[in-house]
């Protein structure tokens, strides 16, 4: 028995020891990739500090990129890390507008850069997003009748169906979808949109949809892959 709790205690210290030095990589890569960040000046597009305080749409347009201060609540760790090595456009038109088209010039980051800068912005959440609602990847039948039937989303929102692309270039593209984007933040954003981005051409569902379509329409979402 003293032999079986010696070994006990000396795996809990082990494991101990394996996730202290894990936090401290990625606090260590968090501090790094702020810096690497900062340096290549990817603050002048984005912003990391929110809330987002815009009034009007002139404000908004005074941006040039999308939003990070939300970022770990956002996206999926493993598809940040890849699209910062090798970006490839989200949206079909450039940000901010709906006449010109995406050039798909975003800068590239270094394996390192990109699994550091990936680091710091998982830490940049919302309160307004709450972990645990909805479950990624499942089918939701409500879902796809709200997305297809009762909202149009694709109207705005490319996606694929059948191995084909559908859908408008006005907004980002939900192709993949589900690779990209956390299920809890989209539910979020359709709840409370004004938390998260203030200033928005994207409709306001509170009042149009429930709150069970909201989170059936997220998770049918992160179905796209």
């Amino acid at each position: 028995m003293k032999g079986f709790t010696r070994l006990f205690a000396a795996a809990i210290v082990v494991l101990s020891m394996v996730f202290s030095v894990g936090v401290y990589q990625a606090k260590a890569g968090s501090a790094e990739g702020k810096s690497a960040f900062t340096s290549k000046n990817c603050g002048s597009c984005h912003l990391t500090t929110g809330p987002n305080t815009d009034k009007t749409f002139e404000d908004k347009l005074k941006r040039k990129g999308p939003d990070l201060w939300f970022a770990g609540s956002k996206f999926k760790k493993d598809w940040l890390v890849g699209w910062l090595k090798s970006p490839k456009p989200i949206r079909p038109m450039e940000y901010n507008s709906i006449e010109k088209k995406n050039a798909g010039n975003h800068g590239k980051l270094s394996d390192k850069e990109a699994a550091d800068v990936t680091e710091y912005l998982m830490t940049l959440t919302s309160k307004d997003v709450v972990k645990g609602v909805v479950e990624d990847g499942k089918p939701n039948i409500q879902g796809k009748i709200v997305f297809e039937k009762k909202q149009g989303c694709y109207g705005c929102h490319s996606y694929t169906k059948a191995g084909k692309l559908f859908g408008g270039m006005s907004a980002p593209s939900f192709v993949d979808a589900g690779k990209r984007l956390q299920g809890d933040f989209i539910y979020a954003y359709l709840k409370n949109p004004k938390a998260l981005i203030p200033v928005k051409r994207m409709p306001t569902y509170d009042g149009i949809l429930n709150d069970n379509d909201m989170k059936a329409a997220a998770q049918y979402i992160t179905t796209f892959k």
